[in-house]
This record gives C-alpha cells, sequence and structure tokens, in this order.
C-alpha cells in the first residue's frame, strides 16, 4: 500500500490537475462571449451569433464538468486532509463558502438566461447575462485564489490552542485576505485562462482555414473561422508579452517572500552571488537521473541571469540556497523543469502571436501553412503552461501546506490508512482518465459540428420574432 501522505498528495494533485482545464476554459473564453454577445446585438452580424452560440456550447460543459470536479475537490480537505481542515477551517472555510454562494450562484442562475434564453429575453437583459456569467466565473477565481495564495504568504492570524489543537485565528480580514501574494496570483491566473483560450480558439480556426485556403476543401462558414482566427491573434498579442512581463514581478515576489521556492526553481544549493540562469541542468551521475533532489547538476545557462531575475536587475544579487534551510527541500528537478517549460511556452507564445499578426499585416495569413500547423500544434499548449505553472507553485511550497506554518505531512487525515489512501487513489485516476476522455469527446464533437448555420440562424430568429408577436398580442 502507498503510504497515506503520499497517496493523498497524488491523488490531490491529479484531481486538481484535471479540474483545472475546465475553469481555466470557462474563465477564458467569458471575455470572449461579452464581446460576441454585445457585437451581435450591436452591429446584428451573423457571424457574431454563430460565434457566439458555438463557443457558448463549449463554455457550459466545462461549466458543467468543472462544477462536478471542483465539488470533488472541496470534499478532498475533509477526507484526506481533515488535519489541514481543523487547523486552518477559520480562515480557509469563508472563501470556499462564498465561492459558492456569491460567484457559483450568480453563474449558475444567469447560465441558464444565457444559453437558453436568447429568443426569450430582451436584448439587454441577455447581454447583462453574459455579463454576470463571466463576472461569476471571474469571482470564482477570486476566492479560490483568495484561499490558495493565502497559504503561499499566510497573513492576519494567529495561532491559538483549543482542545489541545492549533487552530488558525483570523485576527485581520483584510490582510488574510489581499495577502501579498493574491495580486500576482489573480493577474498570472486569468492572463492565463484568456491567453490559453484564445490559442485554443487560434488552433481551432486554423485547422479549418488550413483545411480551406491551403487543401483547397470545401468549408462551411469559412467566415467564422477566419473571424475566430482574427480575434484570438488580436488577443494573443495582447496577453501574450503580458504574461511574460507580469510572471517576471511574480518570480521576483517569489524570490523575496518564498526563498527555499526559488531556490528549487532555479536549483541553487548553496548561496551564492552572481547565479546563472540554466537554461538546461542534468545530474552529472547517471545514477541521479530519477533522483528529484540531486545536488550534483551540468549546466548550460545564462551567467548571472538567476541573481538578476530575483534581484529586478542585479546580476550580482545573493540568492540564498536550499542548503541553508531547515526544513527538507523540495522535489528540485520537478520544480526546475517546469518552471522552464513555463517560461519556454510564455515566449512561443509571443512568437506566435506576433507571427501571426504579421503575416495578417501582409495579407497572408489564410495562406501561411506553416503558421497553421504551428497554431494547430499549440492549441492545447496554454493548458499545458497553467498545469506546470500550478506545479511550480504547488510543488515548490513542500513541504509546507501552509507556508511556515504546518507542513503537508501534519495535514493529512490521521486516521487515513495507507489502504484506503490507495485505493481512493486507483479509484480516481480510473474516474478522471474516463471523464477526461468524455470531455474530450464531447468537445470535439461540437467542434466537428461547427457553428450553426445562417439559415438555421435566421430560422431561430423567425421563431423569436414570431413568438413575441404572439406575446404582445395576448
Amino acid at each position: 500500500m502507498v503510504d497515506p501522505v503520499l497517496a493523498s498528495r497524488l491523488q490531490f494533485a491529479l484531481t486538481t490537475i484535471v479540474h483545472i482545464i475546465f475553469p481555466v476554459m470557462s474563465m477564458g473564453l467569458a471575455p470572449f462571449l461579452i464581446y460576441f454577445t454585445w457585437k451581435e446585438i450591436r452591429t446584428k452580424q451573423p457571424v457574431y451569433e454563430q460565434l457566439r452560440r458555438f463557443w457558448t456550447r463549449i463554455f457550459a460543459v466545462s461549466f458543467v464538468v468543472g462544477t462536478v470536479t471542483g465539488l470533488v475537490l472541496e470534499f478532498e480537505f475533509g477526507t484526506n486532509f481533515a488535519a489541514f481542515s481543523t487547523t486552518a477551517g477559520e480562515l480557509f472555510g469563508g472563501p470556499l463558502a462564498l465561492e459558492g454562494m456569491m460567484a457559483f450562484m450568480l453563474e449558475a442562475t444567469f447560465l441558464g438566461i444565457f444559453v437558453f434564453g436568447r429568443d426569450r429575453v430582451s436584448d439587454r437583459l441577455y447581454f447583462l447575462s453574459s455579463i454576470a456569467v463571466g463576472l461569476g466565473t471571474w469571482l470564482s477565481a477570486v476566492w479560490i485564489l483568495i484561499a490558495n495564495s493565502w497559504m503561499q504568504t499566510p497573513r492576519g492570524f494567529e495561532i491559538v490552542v483549543e482542545n489541545g489543537q492549533r487552530i488558525v485565528k483570523l485576527t485581520d480580514p483584510l490582510a488574510a485576505y489581499l495577502n501579498p501574494r493574491f495580486s500576482y496570483m489573480f493577474i498570472h491566473m486569468q492572463n492565463a485562462a484568456v491567453e490559453s483560450v484564445a490559442l485554443f480558439m487560434a488552433g481551432v480556426a486554423a485547422y479549418y482555414v488550413f483545411r480551406h485556403h491551403v487543401w483547397g476543401y470545401p468549408i462551411e462558414h469559412i467566415d467564422v473561422w477566419e473571424k475566430t482566427l482574427k480575434i484570438a491573434l488580436v488577443v494573443l498579442l495582447i496577453t501574450a508579452p503580458l504574461q511574460v512581463i507580469q510572471g517576471d514581478e511574480y518570480a521576483r515576489h517569489v524570490s523575496e517572500t518564498q526563498p527555499q521556492k526559488f531556490a528549487a526553481m532555479e536549483a541553487v544549493w548553496e548561496t551564492d552571488s552572481y547565479v546563472p540562469e540554466y537554461i538546461v541542468a542534468f545530474p552529472t551521475d547517471v545514477n541521479d537521473l530519477l533522483n528529484p533532489r540531486t545536488k550534483e547538476l551540468f549546466g548550460i545557462g545564462i551567467p548571472g541571469g538567476a541573481s538578476w531575475l530575483a534581484s529586478g536587475g542585479n546580476p550580482q544579487a545573493t540568492i540564498r540556497g536550499l542548503e541553508s534551510f531547515s526544513t527538507k527541500a523540495p522535489p528540485v528537478a520537478i520544480v526546475f523543469w517546469a518552471f522552464r517549460i513555463m517560461v519556454a511556452l510564455g515566449f512561443w507564445f509571443i512568437l506566435l502571436a506576433v507571427w501571426g499578426v504579421y503575416r495578417w499585416w501582409r495579407g497572408e495569413l489564410f495562406e501561411d501553412d506553416l503558421l497553421h500547423k504551428a497554431l494547430m500544434a499549440s492549441s492545447l499548449l496554454g493548458f499545458l503552461a497553467v498545469e506546470v505553472g500550478w506545479i511550480v507553485t504547488e510543488v515548490g511550497r513542500q513541504p509546507w501546506v501552509i507556508q511556515g506554518v504546518m507542513k503537508t505531512s501534519a495535514g493529512v487525515s490521521p486516521n487515513l490508512t495507507g489502504a484506503e489512501a490507495t485505493f481512493t487513489l486507483l479509484g480516481f485516476v480510473t474516474g478522471y482518465i474516463l471523464l477526461l476522455g468524455l470531455y474530450t469527446y464531447v468537445v470535439s464533437r461540437i467542434i466537428r459540428a461547427g457553428p450553426p448555420s445562417k439559415d438555421e440562424l435566421r430560422q431561430s430568429n423567425s421563431a423569436r420574432i414570431s413568438e413575441s408577436e404572439v406575446t404582445s398580442g395576448d
């Protein structure tokens, strides 16, 4: 049987890695749907109604699956991390409850109008529903990230003992909720969601544009896919550079508030100055290839780059090494490579955006088959960047579940056995593979079906006008 601490961590990691896909899709789609709805109402152009109806289907599926997987995560705090829940329940429970009562209820209520009410409500109310759905989606992120950011940089609390149990007592809600990490996490996460969806939209659009303009296949409503590609590239051109610039500020903040995590990100074992920014690094001993905490490394990097990143411009700055901390280092190799994959993808997205906009400016956007292939190959890479970013955030914090306050091993349910933890872990692996496969199948079906045709739109609009006339006559 697997150790219950390890099994619980693996289970929570699995459920988080799968769950994060769905809120990223819904959060990233929200601004697009608001824009499509606004343009549809204002211009009456069929292409925007087609875009709104098509992407709303994917949004709705992602919302449903994200709700189910999100509930599972909250239950795991009780089943697998009961000791953590007991200790931090006063602070942690509030944001999670508000996320359900405020954000989720707002989103769920207006989603019904947004998905099913186009023919039943006025344009003004329908546009309001699109804003409410988007606002609810982003408010969910606010409360979840308040909880998580507090675990990274806890503030506004004191430790008291109740019935022999150490408890986090909330003393300053504003300091706790608006802790130093929150703004960095929120901006980085929300921008990443929009960027990821822009890449996904560009990849889907590029597939149809490629088939039509390069291979010469007749594609129905090609104008929809051409419009999608242009909109996605504009958004990508804004979000990709912003993500890298803000990520630089974020990394500097990590070096100040979680120096052990930053040392793991850069694989710095001994305190030193003029530390290079390794592009790649490998163990010098073949026997250590699978050891995530190996210390003897051979790397190729930029001299003084890590010191420059940590200090904001001083390549001679000192970085505190992992050996100087009293706690065990996190799995350095995992954090190190996850960070580099995330950064590499960030610069690749900038290149894609500039490449696409340049070809658009030259009038060759729809004929550049290499660009189309690159966009198709990159359509899911935004989600991969989000995943490895969260690996840096969560694995890099180890061994702490609450930074400097409570270790992960102490937060696991005390009565959880290895057999129970292993059984549920295997069950979740099986169930989540099936769930992810089903979600992929449904979204693929939606993409293959494409947006509604203009004839379908005319029939729908005619039915809406007829119903409105009947209602007025009554």
